[in-house]
């Protein structure tokens, strides 16, 4: 037997710190390997490995084999998880594995995918499978096409090795290695003054420098995004980043392979399968691919050339994890960026508000565009349409029929935004008032009437629509309020010559769902729009000259402090789809609070004056930015469960942090969600370093009382909280 060593090895367990295992052959750091954990056998990820003599075997479990496929994690990936967990206060262990694609989280080896393109031979071109040999035919005019990969061949024909192994033999086809890629750029356009300064500023210094490139809709950010990653590419680095949506990845991908016609990209986001996600984040940890794009978790990809990380609609809250390692991938790629010695930069025509306040402190530098970067293009014209003094039809005002209809008889695109998806969000009786709601949340069911189904939005319970009142037993039974299959419904019928197309998570569930709709929109097969608030981020219509936005009020009155400044960002998104090409734009938002000061901030395009009184109230009720925050969350069958643990937690914990203000525990907004019923106690401080000496008390007493409390009971922490 070789030297044996005693390896620390981090598990997929919600427990803090490592596990030790004897191994009985040399391990390093970042391999994966395969270790004994109670009854079960899991994937570990050896953290240190320290050589011993004289170790008893049987004191320690050993690690039963190591786990091929890839090559051991760079201690770069663990000191961004080790920094995650600690700032998130979560298990390393869990951590590391939620940074990790799926494949690798397996207790198994991994096998890459074949990259081997497969392409005709100039006598493959001239001799065509006969035209009754229908699926041949297909491939080799799917091959005519270009070179293709296995998997891509199998997809096309799926018992394709034997026809490949033919054609190979007769000379029809021949194998490729996948080409080099060396820098090209093709033809760009030219830069306004704004875009040159611009691109002047973030180019300017070297090392760790955090920019935001604040621009108005339509302004030309990508453009400058574009000519900034060039530099990098030129200089043989890499380059990360970060869109909040799956759905914006197809026009930006699009954008970049036209720019960079022979650079490699790696996409990484929830719609690839494992095995093209493994691959994409291999390609991109090898450093083969030269642009990475992804949403939030592609933060946590080690790339060894990285020279630039940019962060596309840095405002949008998608960008922050809801469940598991409640990471804001934000924050961590300016982290990132500051220990590389890299720039960040961090676009939006709206930034947030904890981003303005670290430009107000000097921490982030400020690049504006002021001006669209069409040279006819302007900001559209914001008219506010008083729903109190105006005749409404399926929930649209007259004016904005009108406005459809000229657009339509311009052959003009417009758009229809409600931020509510399905037919009606509720059905109720118009006998005794029953209204259809979700048996396991504090929430009511959706009409999604294409189903026919009640449906809830929060836990996905699904049930028919009734044909009476389950209450009493009228048949007289309505769904009320406009949700997006209802408007769609209602444009067809108001609008017979216009060909309508609803986008949502209904629409978009497919995979390449996106990709179709981009072709059917940019083939001008498309007249009215009509979506949720999918498509007031990013997106570029240039047909696009009427937005019309629906049911905008609800946000005004929330009982979350966020709610006027996340309202305010999706309006301004929005509305700039219109007017960004030759065609002037035009927004109608239909209200009952006309003179309300963020419609009023939202007509005059004052993003500025707007956030000034954000903050100072932000400030007055001590509220972030101008403080920090957690929140201790806990769920049970019975609310009475939830509140005594945090009771518990609070009364151990709070007298000995006087600089921290303990503010609950109390009923989350939707008290009841999936059967269980939930309570929270909010945590404020106005120092990062006091509230974070407290969250280590109290995550440890939190574990410690969970071990003692109901069974049942699941308790959570966030760490700048996006909702409460």
């Amino acid at each position: 037997m070789g030297e044996v060593q005693t390896v620390e090895v981090a598990v997929d367990v919600p427990l803090h710190g490592t596990f030790t295992y004897l191994a009985r052959e040399a391990l390093i750091p970042g391999q994966r390997v395969l270790v004994p954990f109670g009854r079960r056998k899991v994937c570990g990820i050896v953290a240190n490995a320290i050589p011993r003599e004289g170790v008893e075997a049987d004191r320690l479990k050993e690690i039963e084999a190591s786990l091929a496929g890839v090559p051991p994690l760079p201690p770069e990936f663990f000191s961004m998880v080790e920094f995650a967990a600690r700032y998130y206060h979560y298990p390393f262990g869990q951590a590391l594995f939620t940074a990790l694609p799926t494949s690798l989280r397996e207790a198994r080896d991994v096998v890459l995918p074949d990259e081997t393109l497969y392409a005709l031979t100039d006598r493959g071109v001239s001799e065509p499978p006969p035209a009754r040999q229908t699926a041949r035919r297909a491939l080799w005019q799917a091959l005519c096409d270009g070179p293709m990969t296995i998997a891509r061949i199998k997809s096309a024909m799926p018992r394709a090795g034997a026809v490949v192994a033919d054609w190979l033999d007769r000379g029809l086809l021949k194998r490729e290695t996948p080409p080099s890629v060396p820098f090209e750029v093709a033809t760009v356009p030219v830069l306004n003054d704004e875009q040159a300064a611009a691109l002047a500023a973030l180019s300017s210094g070297e090392g760790f420098r955090a920019w935001v490139l604040q621009g108005i809709t339509g302004s030309g950010k990508t453009e400058v995004y574009l000519r900034r990653i060039e530099a990098e590419l030129a200089a043989g680095r890499q380059v990360l980043i970060l869109v909040p949506e799956i759905n914006l990845t197809p026009q930006l991908v699009s954008r970049f392979a036209e720019r960079f016609p022979r650079t490699r990209m790696a996409l990484l986001h929830s719609e690839l399968s494992d095995g093209e996600r493994l691959r994409a984040w291999v390609d991109a940890w090898q450093g083969r691919a030269g642009i990475v794009i992804g949403t939030r978790m592609s933060v946590f990809v080690p790339l060894p050339k990285l020279g630039l990380i940019i962060v596309d609609e840095e405002h949008d809250g998608s960008f922050k994890q809801q469940d598991g390692l409640r990471y804001h991938a934000r924050d961590l790629a300016v982290w990132r960026a500051r220990r590389d010695k890299v720039p960040v930069v961090l676009g939006s025509a709206t930034p947030s508000l904890e981003t303005v306040a670290n430009i107000r402190a000097g921490r982030y530098e400020r690049v504006s565009l002021t001006r669209r970067a069409h040279g006819k293009a302007s900001l559209p014209v914001i008219h506010l349409l008083d729903v109190r003094h105006l005749k409404r039809v399926e929930g649209l005002a007259e004016p904005a029929i009108d406005a459809l209809r000229r657009r339509i008889e311009r052959r003009e695109m417009s758009l229809v935004y409600i931020n509510r998806r399905g037919f009606a969000p509720v059905v109720a009786c118009t006998e005794c008032g029953w209204i259809s709601g979700c048996p396991g949340c504090s929430a009511r069911l959706v009409v999604h009437l294409l189903e026919r189904v009640l449906r809830c939005h929060h836990c996905g319970h699904e049930e028919p629509v009734p044909r009476a009142c389950p209450s009493c037993g009228n048949i007289d039974i309505k769904p009320l309020g406009e949700g997006t299959q209802r408007l769609e419904s209602a444009l067809e019928r108001m609008f017979p010559e216009a060909r309508v197309l609803r986008i949502d998570r209904d629409t978009t569930a497919r995979k390449h769902a996106w990709d179709a709709i981009y072709r059917q929109v940019h083939a001008g097969e498309v007249d009215i729009l009509v979506g949720t608030q999918m498509l007031a981020k990013g997106h570029d219509f240039g047909a696009l000259s009427l937005v019309v936005v629906l049911n905008a009020d609800g946000g005004l009155y929330s009982a979350d402090y966020r709610a006027g400044e996340r309202l305010f960002s999706q309006l301004v998104q929005v509305a700039g789809r219109a007017g960004r090409a030759d065609v002037p734009g035009e927004v109608l938002v239909q209200t009952q609070w006309a003179e309300h000061p963020l419609y009023q901030a939202l007509r005059a395009n004052d993003f500025d004056g707007f956030t000034e009184t954000q903050l100072a109230e932000r400030e007055a009720a001590g509220f972030p930015p101008s403080t920090f925050q957690a929140v201790l969350r806990a769920d049970a069958p019975r609310l009475g469960d939830a509140c005594r643990f945090l009771e518990s937690v609070s009364a151990d914990v709070a007298g000995r942090h006087p600089a921290v203000l303990f503010s609950g525990p109390a009923p989350a907004l939707m008290m009841r969600l999936a059967n269980r019923e939930r309570a929270q106690l909010i945590l404020e401080a106005q120092r990062r370093a006091e509230l974070h000496a407290c969250l280590d008390e109290l995550s440890a007493c939190a574990a410690d009382l969970a071990r003692r409390a109901p069974r049942a009971l699941r308790w959570s922490l966030d760490i700048d909280p996006q909702e409460l």
